[in-house]
């Protein structure tokens, strides 16, 4: 084999890992579906209204790449309330609130936390009742170019939206079991959607307005 052969050989084996990353990885032309779960089995409470809180939870970390991800997980997460939760009473109020959506990098992973909670008053705003759900992943991440990072962002984005779905049902079922109806339940009126809006930041755990003492059985939920 000739010098300028070997030359070309030995640089189409060293160009050929890079060129395959970029072509499995780097791909401008994909496509994400939007997110959906009104497919899962609704939740309907015992309330007269449902509001969903579209205040943005405080940035906790300048490396936040959530914003990034082509389904964003503060929008996944509205809009699993607003496809899984039914108001399906004529008094009572809720509030869904999301406390955290973040996927910061760290090294060669991605971290994902999501965090929301949903309180229940009366109609005088007395807090009856109120359940918390939280859940977290982690993600190889190479850092290859950004629709590489997209790509690794989608597929965490999924599956913590799977994790969170599955939690948050359970507790609405363990924490506001007194508010959840049946599925064969009759209703008392005709279902009403969730409704957005921008609404004061709530703190989890803080006493109602009144200072009255939070009814047995309605307390947060934890992990």
């Amino acid at each position: 084999m000739t010098f300028a052969l070997r030359r070309l050989v030995l640089g189409a084996t060293l160009l050929a890992p890079l060129f395959l990353s970029a072509c499995s990885s780097d791909d401008p032309a994909r496509t994400y579906p939007k997110l959906s779960f009104d497919y899962l089995s609704k939740l309907r409470l015992n309330v007269a209204s449902i509001d969903i809180d579209d205040t943005p939870p405080a940035l906790r970390d300048p490396r936040d790449l959530s914003i990034l991800a082509p389904n964003k997980p503060l929008d996944a997460l509205r809009q699993m309330a607003q496809e899984r939760l039914l108001a399906n009473a004529s008094s009572g109020h809720a509030v869904f609130v999301v406390d955290d959506a973040s996927i910061v990098p760290d090294h060669d992973k991605l971290k994902g936390s999501f965090a929301v909670h949903l309180d229940v008053t009366t109609s005088d705003g007395n807090r009856t009742g109120y359940a918390e759900a939280r859940v977290s992943r982690t993600a190889d991440y190479e850092n290859d170019g950004p629709n590489a990072t997209r790509a690794a962002l989608d597929g965490l984005v999924n599956g913590m939206m799977k994790d969170m779905n599955v939690e948050f049902e359970y507790q609405i079922r363990r924490s506001l079991r007194g508010y959840v109806q049946s599925g064969d339940a009759p209703a008392a009126v005709v279902a009403k959607p969730v409704q957005s809006e921008t609404l004061p930041p709530v703190v989890p755990g803080s006493a109602p307005a009144s200072g009255k003492p939070l009814p047995t059985g309605f307390l947060p939920g934890t992990l």
